[in-house]
């Protein structure tokens, strides 16, 4: 490619980021605004989520069965109510998922759902004809004789026949009422072992497959009409569900919510624009312009797909772009490095990708293994965070690679910006920035033991002795948000608790501590929920608005949450291992392997030592802690096999050191840039975001330490024990290859 293509394609580049930038704020044409079209969680635009299991023993195909017959009637069921997209999915082996966009109450969904509804024709006698499953249709039409609504039903063949059956019962009289007041004719049609109706049968039989239900004089009105209709057409689930868990979030924090990430974000690029220009001058215009097209093929990516956009997810975008950086930085440490080698400025920029490229594809793969098994070990919102960063990473990679690459190109080839000094490297090829001291992290290696060593004990004594916070997610509990328009004391709303035997823990929200937020261990049904709720209402003069949010979890989910969490890093942990040992040698995965464990063990212990809560996003945070902490380490141990094939003649502890005081710029480099865009998260946003973003900080500090203090020492002691490393003595294939050819003109 001659400079001149280089030049246009620079130029188209910076075109199609205005654009894109442009349309991605206000739209052009029949392409609206990106707002218009990205779909949105309900933990952002309001709704209800349930979570119900199936109490059935069986397995195998035959749970799958009923698992889909299960799925067909609850959809149907939700779909007959007119709810703006309803999401109904199996989850996991015996889980149905219901979310209902709009809907406040979650008592209200559970109804409409059917948490354990059957619906049943039966006789008087209480003799069962047939189930809603035979039911075909059921609608609404006029009735002419008595005025009003009548309910038509349409039944299947099974379902004509035992109706038929039925009626021919109900009209000869032939059973005795069970019920003080509903004749012997009638069919009683129940609904969750509750008569919603009781239909007389005073013409004889009902043949063909179809009936009509009318209402007394005057007959059904609309109302009532679509309502027993409705519940016929829902049909029957062949079984029982439990409530598992259950969320609801209104529209006014949701968006409240996203209004604050959003700025938060904003505040976050522009301080990551700011530090990339300064650190890295020349080369941050071209990171800069890289992360600026990151971005519009992200949020359009995401788009595309039809992902849904939750606060988590956000979270996950952020990050990615923090993220984003990681490779940028690992290629401009490589060019400064090849520059002050005392090579040109054009060859180095060549040669410093080649360099580069083998780093960067190995770090980010192993962040993309553990974002995939977060993907599939996590809830539906810890696998919007998941997928948001998998697609990042792949983002990542083409824009620093094919993007940064062209404009560095070009840079390098100019007259005005192809001076050392707009790379960061002074006339006598020292770089501006470079750490003077060198670390002797081999030698120290005691001291970074004995530290971390007893953190971690002091934090799992207190954890063992105190006990962790653990979550409602972690533990089974209710969780409820409520704008009581005013500062109430706690005492008072213990008090209500405590009059439905419930101890609860208070604690307050908003600007002038005028919302609380109530949480108990005690994991309460739909029904308990609904008297605590209208109490509060009635004590403290609230109404059906004043509920924010509110959570349930049973203690069956908790327990699988746990298990999970622990199933997910031993699974993240294994694969990342498997990889390390099939790109490097079985020395480099283990002391990868320890560095997890000890990044794991440290994360834990501060939340002991701090009293954090450990919960659903705390999974999402240490599984990318991992992935976090492994890019780290493997940057540093590309460098040392790197070396082992040059510094032929070097013990191992100095080439181990020197690898790691060579990355030791990049390592706070990327730390530092990850820090600058989460900490406006952390501060300005709800705590549905600072979850999530804590336990990331926090790995982002440990994992760094831990990939210099404690990785890079244990891989020396293994390869002291065994002998040496299968690198030591080998020139490396890829530093042997000629990278001083010049970039063709």
């Amino acid at each position: 490619m001659n400079r001149g293509v280089r030049k246009f394609l620079a130029f188209l580049i910076i075109v199609v980021i205005a654009l894109g930038w442009y349309i991605t704020i206000v739209g052009i044409g029949p392409v609206g605004p990106i707002q218009d079209r990205i779909k949105l969680g309900l933990d952002i635009s309001g709704g209800v989520y349930v979570v119900m299991e199936a109490q059935t023993d069986l397995r195998g195909a035959e749970l799958r069965q009923l698992m889909d017959q299960t799925h067909t009637v609850i959809e149907r069921r939700v779909n007959a109510f007119g709810l703006a997209e309803p999401v109904v999915t199996v989850e996991g082996d015996r889980r149905i998922r219901v979310e209902l966009p709009g809907v406040e109450n979650p008592e209200e969904a559970i109804e409409i759902i059917g948490t354990m509804a059957k619906l049943e024709f039966r006789l008087a006698d209480d003799t069962l004809m047939l189930d809603g499953s035979m039911v075909r249709d059921a609608g609404i039409t006029r009735d002419p004789d008595r005025g009003g609504f009548a309910v038509s039903m349409e039944f299947s063949r099974e379902g004509g026949l035992a109706f038929a059956e039925a009626t021919r019962i109900a009209y000869n009289r032939q059973v005795v009422s069970a019920h003080p007041g509903i004749p012997a004719n009638a069919i009683l049609i129940i609904l969750d072992n509750e008569i919603v109706s009781h239909p007389t049968v005073t013409d004889g039989p009902i043949q063909g497959g179809r009936a009509q239900i009318t209402g007394g004089r005057g007959g059904f009105s609309q109302e009532e009409a679509i309502q027993l209709a409705n519940f016929i057409r829902g049909g029957a689930l062949p079984v029982d569900l439990e409530e598992v868990t259950s969320s609801t979030r209104t529209a006014t924090i949701g968006f409240d919510a996203l209004e604050r990430s959003i700025r938060a974000g904003v505040i976050g690029f522009i301080l990551l624009f700011m530090l990339m220009l300064v650190v890295y001058r020349i080369m941050g215009v071209a990171a800069n312009i890289a992360l600026a097209l990151y971005v519009i093929l992200l949020l359009w990516i995401f788009v595309g797909i039809g992902a849904v956009l939750t606060l988590p997810g956000i979270a996950g975008i952020i990050l990615s772009i923090a993220m984003a950086t990681d490779a940028n930085v690992i290629i401009f440490s490589r060019i400064r490095e090849e520059i002050s080698a005392g090579k040109t400025v054009r060859t180095a920029i060549q040669s410093g990708f080649k360099r580069a490229m083998a780093t960067i594809i190995d770090s980010q793969l192993t962040t993309i293994l553990a974002a995939l098994v977060l993907y599939f070990a996590g809830t539906s919102t810890v696998r919007g965070f998941a997928l948001t960063l998998m697609i990042g990473i792949v983002i990542s990679i083409f824009t620093a690679v094919v993007v940064t690459q062209l404009y560095l190109i070009v840079f390098g080839e100019s007259k005005l910006f192809s001076a050392k000094k707009f790379f960061g490297v002074k006339e006598d090829n020292e770089p501006a920035f470079k750490i003077k001291k060198e670390i002797n992290f081999v030698k120290n290696r005691k001291i970074y033991y004995i530290i971390s060593l007893i953190v971690i004990v002091v934090g799992l004594l207190i954890g063992g002795v105190r006990g962790y916070n653990y979550g409602i997610d972690f533990t089974g509990g209710t969780m409820m948000q409520i704008d009581m328009g005013r500062h109430v004391a706690e005492a008072d709303i213990q008090r209500v608790a405590e009059r439905h035997d419930i101890s609860v823990e208070v604690v307050y929200a908003g600007a002038q501590n005028e919302q609380v937020i109530i949480r108990t261990m005690a994991s309460l049904d739909s029904a308990e929920r609904t008297r605590l709720v209208n109490d509060m209402t009635s004590e403290f003069g609230l109404t059906a608005d004043s509920v924010l949010a509110m959570d349930h979890f049973g203690p069956a989910v908790s327990r699988e949450l746990r298990t999970n969490t622990i199933l997910a890093i031993l699974i993240a942990s294994l694969g990342i291992l498997v990889y390390i040992i099939i790109r490097f040698e079985w020395k480099f995965g283990v002391a990868t392997l320890v560095g997890i464990g000890h990044d794991v063990l440290f994360v834990i212990a501060l939340y002991a030592i701090f009293g954090f809560t450990i919960n659903n996003p705390f999974i999402a945070g240490i599984l990318t802690v991992v992935g976090y902490s492994i890019n780290d380490t493997i940057v540093i141990f590309d460098r040392v096999r790197e070396n082992l094939g040059i510094m032929r003649k070097n013990k191992t502890e100095e080439i181990v050191d020197k690898s790691a005081n060579q990355v030791l710029g990049r390592s706070i480099m990327t730390s530092v840039s990850t820090i600058v865009v989460m900490l406006p998260l952390m501060l300005m946003t709800t705590p549905a975001i600072s979850e999530f973003i804590l336990p990331l900080m926090i790995g982002a500090i440990v994992g760094t330490l831990s990939s210099l203090g404690i990785c890079s020492p244990v891989y020396y002691e293994l390869t002291r024990l065994t002998g040496g490393s299968r690198y030591k003595g080998k020139k490396s294939k890829k530093i042997g290859k000629d990278t001083d050819k010049e970039i063709d003109e």
